[in-house]
């Protein structure tokens, strides 16, 4: 976690924290959407790559991704000097894909699902033998991710509640590792994942990972993701923190809402724990609560069909 701190702070600047209205409710926002890359992903991607560099500083860097990881990994590559391939599923969002080709890395687009894109980057990183970085099953991913909780504590220490987005499950392992490092167990935790895709949620409650069914969802950085062996689930399941399902109905409010009452380009995965506060799935006592806004990465096109739909 200290090799992580040191890191993100030197390639990156601090997100800020705000405090939002929403239906007159103070709610705090801790803005990873203002991210270079447009994600809070960039963080484990600094952490993780400046790892493998220090192990072999000749080699490459290989990961799968639904998108904001591989931009992640992508910057950190081009920041240290690191060649790195991204694979992504050929249905991988738009706005994504066209950051990822602004990088000097190289780009596979293959499958239909997060999970294929995964088994082809493994398969290539045995067949290369380079280093297979997880977006989430990796321990320098998420000392990276825990950095957020760092910054967020120091920006609003007053805060009570922190409703979290959740995949794989990395950036939450993150932020109860940071909560404990920091003494407080008092803020409470609260993970969100899409209705439509959520095999951590399933895979915690023992449902084998062959038999989890995904759908379409506008949250496609939350989507797939709950490796049955990842070290994220003991983390998680060991914390005791619940984790909320959000219906694709809400979500597409939420990313609506964001822009409307706050100002906030957000897509599908960041404004899904905005929806939860909204909506009454999450905190609906009266703690100051907060939510991590983790990604602004939306097709244009998206956005203009969310904004018509109120």
């Amino acid at each position: 976690m200290e090799a992580a701190r040191a890191v993100v702070a030197s390639h990156l600047a601090p997100t800020p924290t705000v405090s939002l209205r929403l239906d007159g409710r103070r709610v705090i926002a801790k803005l990873e959407s203002l991210q270079v890359t447009g994600s809070f992903k960039v963080r484990g991607g600094l952490a993780a790559v400046s790892a493998a560099h220090r192990e072999d500083p000749t080699g490459a860097v290989i990961t799968s991704s639904a998108g904001n990881h591989g931009l992640g990994i992508a910057h950190a590559a081009t920041q240290l000097g690191v060649p790195a391939t991204v694979v992504v599923p050929a249905n991988a969002s738009a706005a994504k894909v066209k950051k990822l080709l602004a990088y000097g890395i190289e780009l596979i687009q293959i499958g239909s699902s997060y999970d294929e894109a995964q088994a082809h980057a493994k398969a290539l990183a045995s067949e290369r033998s380079i280093h297979y970085i997880s977006p989430f099953n990796d321990p320098h991913v998420i000392a990276g991710q825990a950095t957020v909780f760092d910054e967020l504590i120091s920006q609003a220490p007053e805060i009570e509640h922190l409703v979290v987005p959740v995949g794989g499950g990395g950036l939450m392992s993150g932020v109860i590792l940071a909560r404990a490092r920091h003494g407080r167990e008092g803020v409470v935790l609260t993970g969100v994942q899409p209705e439509e895709s959520c095999a951590l949620y399933h895979v915690l409650r023992g449902v084998p990972m062959s038999q989890v069914v995904h759908h379409p969802t506008i949250a496609d950085g939350l989507a797939g993701g709950g490796d049955e062996d990842s070290i994220t689930n003991e983390i998680i399941e060991s914390s005791g923190v619940p984790l909320v399902l959000v219906p694709e109905p809400s979500i597409r409010r939420g990313v609506r809402r964001a822009a409307e009452a706050t100002g906030l380009v957000l897509e599908g995965s960041g404004a899904t724990p905005l929806a939860a506060i909204a909506e009454g799935l999450v905190a609906a006592d009266d703690s100051l609560v907060g939510f991590i806004a983790s990604g602004r990465n939306i097709a244009r096109e998206l956005l203009i069909e969310l904004l018509s739909e109120g």
